[in-house]
């Protein structure tokens, strides 16, 4: 079954045009082709990123936050109960006043003391300043790193200016060894990113949600456009996300330092930055480039190209919906002082 469906998965008349098989991508003079299999490098690169990511919290994130004035708060740890903290997990975290006294006569202790067993307990859930302008300063760290990075390797690539370029020679364009390493960064600190969902700093539903999709839109899209070789536009969308979020982080950070004018000012830049990259450049340039260009050079376009175009109309979706919360953050900020 598992062979069958491997045959299935890699069927040329999903990934490539027709008259073109996988034989056709064997590395030979002058061309050197992405291979799937080099994808499994991407988890160990996003341990090799943990690692990184655990000493720059650590040594340059905290020292950094007292720097800036934010203090490292302390919070008292409730008794060991296995009772209560039972209680706690399964049924609820803000008992009653009727629940309480009933927990109380369990525990053979007093209906004080179990107040403040669950107050001490909620607080434990609730992530310090401290933990919060850590998260915050890897992500910061991570986009303003690839955003550079990025722009040092398309700067001077014929297809950053003119985005027909992408499609020059397709689907024989070499892979650069910039256009590699910019792979396995970007896929594997995604990787990471779900790796730490369960000990990042926890979001409201809707929020948890949205970053889940995206985080798997973002690897099935830098994976499937690696396998199918459209690495030219892989990089492009990339590039073109990261950008705008390395303000939000910033904005975050002087945020948690109470710097106010700094905060707002960083995010009126990210607020701008994202309306460019978000709203116009990737549909008008981006989305133009996967939807109306192939058509011009194939009249039969592959299933990849619903796939892909899928993934990119999703990640659009979002955008629009982080872009509705921007806008509102913004009229209060204006409006509302």
């Amino acid at each position: 079954i598992l062979k069958t469906l491997n045959s299935w998965f890699w069927w040329e008349n999903i990934w490539m045009p027709i008259n073109c098989t996988w034989a056709d991508f064997v590395d030979r003079e002058g061309l050197v082709f992405p291979k799937p299999h080099q994808l499994y490098a991407t988890i160990p690169y996003a341990f090799v990123l943990l690692i990184i990511r655990f000493f720059s919290e650590r040594y340059v994130a905290i020292p950094l936050a007292k720097a800036l004035g934010i203090k490292n708060v302390r919070r008292v740890k409730p008794q060991p109960n296995p009772v209560l903290e039972s209680y706690f997990r399964e049924c609820s975290r803000q008992p009653s006043q009727s629940e309480i006294k009933g927990l109380a006569k369990k525990c053979n202790c007093t209906v004080h003391l179990v107040e403040k067993w669950f107050r001490r307990r909620r607080n434990l859930e609730i992530p310090t300043v401290l933990r919060k302008f850590q998260e915050a300063f890897w992500r910061f760290s991570f986009y303003l790193t690839s955003s550079i990075v990025g722009f040092i390797f398309l700067y001077d690539k014929p297809w950053f200016y003119d985005i027909w370029q992408t499609w020059v020679g397709y689907p024989f364009q070499t892979l650069l060894p910039s256009q590699y390493w910019y792979y396995m960064a970007e896929i594997g600190f995604y990787w990471s990113l779900i790796f730490t969902l369960g000990i990042d700093i926890r979001r409201k539903a809707s929020d948890f949600m949205a970053h889940v999709v995206h985080h798997l839109a973002a690897i099935g899209l830098m994976s499937g456009s690696w396998c199918g070789n459209y690495v030219r536009l892989g990089t492009l969308v990339m590039f073109v996300h990261d950008t705008a979020d390395f303000w939000l982080e910033a904005a975050k950070m002087f945020n948690y330092a109470r710097w106010e004018k700094t905060c707002n000012i960083l995010f009126i830049i990210f607020s701008v930055a994202f309306f460019i990259t978000r709203m116009i450049l990737f549909p008008f340039w981006i989305l133009r480039a996967t939807l109306y260009q192939p058509t011009y050079y194939s009249t039969t376009p592959v299933i990849a190209y619903f796939l892909f175009n899928g993934m990119l109309l999703t990640l659009q979706g979002l955008h629009l919906y982080w872009g509705y919360l921007i806008f509102k953050i913004l009229k209060r900020f204006v409006f509302l002082k």
